[in-house]
């Protein structure tokens, strides 16, 4: 089996929004922050993880034939690991390989999810607005599973540990919601009113074979800072309307 093909590079320099996990001749693996496209949309310009990373390998030089690609992505509002490729050949492979790969979140979610653990599965269909939703017609929408288990409750929220066995557009939030368990902050799928920064959802840990080696490979992002807030005290209270009698 060849080595891992390295690639030096100082560190010092971070893409803002990005902090490099890993880079070689072949990928380069990063921390994505939440907010951040990963890559942009007809509808969507401005600043993607993809623009910048483009111009990190490019060091600045327009010229510069060094081009990054995608391989998987990341909702805007989710943060953590992301796999680009360095090279087309590598893309493939990869791509090849995917369903292989295996993919662990961490989400805090409103609510206290009964069973503790347990797996979602459901035909996920999107509709001309972009929003993605179940279905139990086979024919309309792609089979979809969903493994979590509950790690910790805190107030009337949960954390918990999601394990993709599909990766389908929005799934995670889509199929807790389902179940009446929405990620905190998602005001597309759950609250309209979004009482938290940011979604609270989190690509935690990632394993892959390397394209060129064929070496399995695990990264893992940090845990946001929101996250360690949100385990250490429960969300404070709704407001109480009118006034109490004596």
């Amino acid at each position: 089996m060849p080595p891992d093909r390295p690639r030096k590079r100082s560190r010092k320099h971070q893409p803002l929004g990005l902090e490099i996990l890993h880079e070689d001749r072949d990928i380069i693996v990063v921390s994505k922050a939440a907010g951040l496209l990963t890559i942009g949309t007809g509808r969507d310009g401005g600043r993607t993880a993809h623009s910048a990373l483009s111009d990190y390998v490019r060091k600045g030089n327009p010229k510069s034939r060094e081009r990054v690609f995608i391989v998987h992505r990341l909702d805007r509002d989710t943060s953590g690991v992301l796999v680009f490729a360095r090279s087309e050949e590598a893309k493939e492979t990869l791509q090849q390989h995917w369903k292989s790969a295996e993919k662990t979140y961490l989400a805090f979610v409103e609510g206290h999810p009964d069973p503790a653990e347990d797996t979602i599965t459901s035909y996920l269909v999107e509709n001309d607005a972009r929003r993605v939703y179940s279905t139990n017609d086979p024919s309309q929408g792609k089979l979809s599973h969903t493994r979590y288990k509950v790690l910790k409750t805190v107030g009337e929220r949960a954390l918990l540990e999601i394990s993709l066995i599909t990766g389908r557009k929005n799934q995670i939030r889509v199929h807790l919601a389902d179940k009446g368990w929405p990620i905190v902050g998602d005001a597309k799928y759950g609250r309209k009113i979004r009482d938290n920064k940011r979604l609270a959802l989190h690509s935690h840990t990632l394993s892959f074979d390397h394209p060129y080696s064929g070496k399995r490979l695990t990264f893992t992002a940090p845990i946001p800072a929101t996250f360690h807030q949100m385990a250490a005290a429960p969300p404070p209270e709704a407001p109480r309307r009118g006034r109490e009698s004596d």
